[in-house]
């Protein structure tokens, strides 16, 4: 299925040319999509974006919880090749890493993690050997379960952007809004108590390591918008809830299962995901390790004075993972 199964925003040509001639502008003044001179002057340059373009980045605004901004183009005969592994893209689609910070300036403030992917603030999703049927953004024969973006720590993004360079075979992302389900207040009552803990997925292996007793979290949240979740069961050991809780974290995952929608990106398409109320995740597919597989590009953002998250997460610990914020 195409991007018709979430609603889209459509740059016009002039807001999608200033957008990339400002990336442009502001790579070539830095040398590299990672530069620290690059962040200092994220700020400015995204204050400056036109209002067009910064009313097409105002929050999710419907019960969806995601939307797709379209208008940019990516060429795949320039592009390069998609990297056999995140460690080895280097500076490949760097206009595109400074596209996504751009916009990630204007909803939020864009995060990285010391643990993951080198600290980069733009993190490259592509297929890699060895990591098939892991629970990672590296896996390809599994089905990535529909889970929240770094459900395991405190400080994770609320906003998280998946920018497409390639995408030959159509395969899909899954997203599912807890506000779309249909669940007894008696599920909501009990999922919204701390009974289980969420631990660290096997993309921080430091954090997997720490020795802090893991704090049992709520799967869901009442907030003052609405309903948010917090959720990966691939890494919640369920197990030990008792035979209620269990149940109803059973009817919450049979839920967003079904009102859940794929979402096939094309190139130059940016799926923007609220990970407070959208579970997302993948279908499976075989990986050709040619240069021609599937390649995101993704970002996250934390929006600060959001109230979508019980206060009690502001007192866990995140397993000693931390994360650094991009300069105001």
């Amino acid at each position: 299925m195409d991007t018709g199964a979430a609603p889209v925003r459509q740059l016009d040509a002039d807001s999608a040319a200033e957008l990339t001639r400002t990336a442009e502008a502001l790579l070539a003044e830095s040398g590299s999509a990672t530069s620290p001179r690059l962040l200092e002057r994220l700020p400015e340059r995204a204050a400056g974006l036109s209002e067009r373009i910064r009313r097409l980045c105002r929050p999710c605004d419907t019960p969806d919880g995601v939307y797709v901004l379209r208008g940019l183009t990516v060429q795949d005969d320039t592009v390069g090749p998609t990297p056999a592994h995140w460690s080895t893209a280097g500076d490949a689609g760097a206009v595109w890493d400074v596209t996504l910070l751009l916009l990630a300036t204007v909803m939020g403030r864009p995060i990285a993690w010391e643990g993951q992917q080198d600290g980069r603030f733009v993190h490259n999703i592509v297929p890699s050997p060895g990591h098939e049927a892991e629970q990672t953004g590296a896996s390809s024969t599994v089905l990535l379960s529909p889970h929240t973006e770094d459900a395991f720590h405190p400080g994770r993004a609320h906003l998280l952007m998946l920018g497409c360079m390639r995408n030959h075979d159509n395969i899909a992302t899954t997203a599912a809004s807890v506000r779309r389900t249909e669940l007894p207040d008696g599920d909501v009552d009990l999922l919204a108590r701390p009974v289980l803990p969420i631990l660290p997925d096997d993309s921080y292996t430091e954090a997997q390591a720490s020795t802090e007793e893991p704090p049992e979290v709520p799967t869901l949240y009442r907030s003052e918008d609405g309903l948010t979740l917090r959720f990966d069961p691939a890494y919640t050991p369920v197990e030990r809830a008792p035979e209620e809780h269990r149940a109803a974290y059973a009817r919450l995952e049979e839920e967003l299962a079904r009102v859940s929608v794929p979402v096939s990106l094309s190139p130059g398409e940016i799926l923007v995901v609220d990970n407070d109320v959208v579970v997302h995740g993948r279908v499976p597919f075989r990986a050709r390790y040619d240069g021609t597989d599937r390649w995101l590009k993704r970002a996250s953002v934390r929006v600060p004075g959001r109230r979508t998250r019980p206060g009690a997460e502001e007192h866990e610990h995140g397993y000693g993972q931390a994360a650094v914020v991009a300069p105001v």
